[in-house]
Order: structure tokens, then C-alpha cells, then sequence
């Protein structure tokens, strides 16, 4: 199982999946990136799924619980870089990522934890 690299840049946390994932590592990234807005104080979380083609429904509900968990640290969460397919079958899932902004990109996503449209 490989462990999900956070990095603290300013008071963001980025996240960037770039491995297959698999159950234990979704809870294990949940459980580090939790360890670190306790630790780091972050404002937001940005998610960078670009590399993740495939989604199920425990991936999906594990992103939302991610967003609930930020958001106990008093963080936001966005998720970027979400593939056309991936949106389909959370959609399909009946998954609707409560609590979670999405953007296009790591930019967008910035803008959006700085306040900009």
C-alpha cells in the first residue's frame, strides 16, 4: 500500500493522487490528512484526482468524509482535476460529494480557498 504525499504550501494542504486506490489507502490518506490539519492548522485542502480514472462508491463516500473532516479543522476542501468518467459515476453512485467544492484545476481551486470566484 502506498501512502498518499501531503504537502503544506502557505496554509493549504495539496494532495496529489497518484496511485491506484485502493481501500486501505483512501482510510490511511483520511487518517494523515486529518493528522495533519491538527497539526498544521490549514484553511484548505486541495485534492488532485487527475491521475484517478476509476471511482467506487466507498471511494466516493471516503471523499465527502474527507470534506467533513476538514471542515471539523475548520478547513475547505476542493477537489480538482476530477476526469469526465469519474463525475459520471459518482453521479451514477448517487454521490454528490457533500460539503466538497470542486474546480477544474489547482489554480481554480486556489482561487477558490482565496475567496475568488
Amino acid at each position: 500500500m502506498e501512502q498518499v504525499p501531503i504537502v503544506k504550501i502557505g496554509q493549504t494542504l495539496f494532495v496529489s493522487i497518484q496511485v491506484e486506490l485502493e481501500d486501505q489507502s483512501v482510510l490511511r490518506l483520511q487518517e494523515d490528512l486529518a493528522d495533519e490539519l491538527a497539526t498544521s492548522g490549514a484553511r484548505g485542502v486541495i485534492i488532485d484526482i487527475t491521475a484517478v480514472e476509476i471511482v467506487d462508491s466507498f471511494i466516493g463516500r471516503m471523499l465527502t468524509m474527507i470534506g467533513s473532516i476538514s471542515r471539523l479543522f475548520d478547513a475547505e476542501t476542493v477537489i480538482v482535476g476530477m476526469r469526465p468518467a469519474v463525475a459520471i459515476t459518482l453521479t451514477e453512485l448517487g454521490l454528490s460529494l457533500k460539503g466538497v467544492r470542486t474546480a477544474l484545476n489547482a489554480e481554480k481551486g486556489l482561487e477558490i480557498l482565496n475567496g475568488r470566484p
